[in-house]
């Protein structure tokens, strides 16, 4: 017998908790994205030389978007293109700083911040593949979405360089013994 709300409203953490889509996973992953972005942000405000004013601004302006992405499917869709170029200056401006660092593959670094952005980077992934499930159900996801979500994703590997850099911590390099090795890419951007 499937389990279903007691009726109880003391017993019910969301309303959608007992659908079987992957819809109510997506917005519960959401959900934590924006928890851990939160804590990424509380973090980030006690360094006590404010050497992250301007990732403090862009944690700040993503916070809420990872509401946005909550309801963009069940509810009125709230990313658009422009959040995408919002994100894209963002990852030129990153980019910039990293000037070539970062060449291949890195182990995760870094003090709690940078973990909490490695970990949101981490669920930006299952976001997209919830997508990916949701889109396999039937159900229409706004093309806008899975590209955010991946966008983000990598936008969030270059937010733990930055930091990282700023503390004056190299992230070791990762060789994997299971794929031949490649020379570097070249930039196309």
């Amino acid at each position: 017998m499937p389990l279903k709300y007691s009726g109880n409203i003391r017993e019910l953490c969301y309303p959608f908790i007992y659908e079987e889509s992957a819809l109510c996973d997506y917005e519960i992953l959401t959900d934590e994205l924006c928890t851990l972005v939160g804590c990424a942000i509380t973090e980030l405000e006690s360094d006590p030389e404010n050497r992250f004013t301007d990732i403090l601004e862009f944690l700040n302006e993503l916070q809420p978007r990872m509401f946005h992405l909550n309801g963009s499917i069940r509810g009125k869709g709230s990313i658009h293109e422009d959040d995408i170029q919002r994100l894209d200056a963002w990852f030129d401006r990153l980019e910039e700083e990293i000037g070539g660092r970062i060449q291949s593959f890195v182990l995760p670094r870094g003090p709690r911040s940078v973990q909490l952005i490695h970990s949101c980077r981490s669920l930006c992934k299952k976001v997209v593949r919830c997508l990916v499930k949701i889109d396999a159900e039937g159900r229409e996801v706004p093309d806008v979405l899975h590209r955010y979500g991946n966008m983000l994703c990598n936008l969030l590997f270059r937010v733990t360089v930055v930091i990282n850099g700023r503390l004056g911590i190299t992230e070791p390099e990762y060789v994997s013994p299971n794929y031949p090795q490649r020379p570097p890419k070249k930039k196309r951007y």
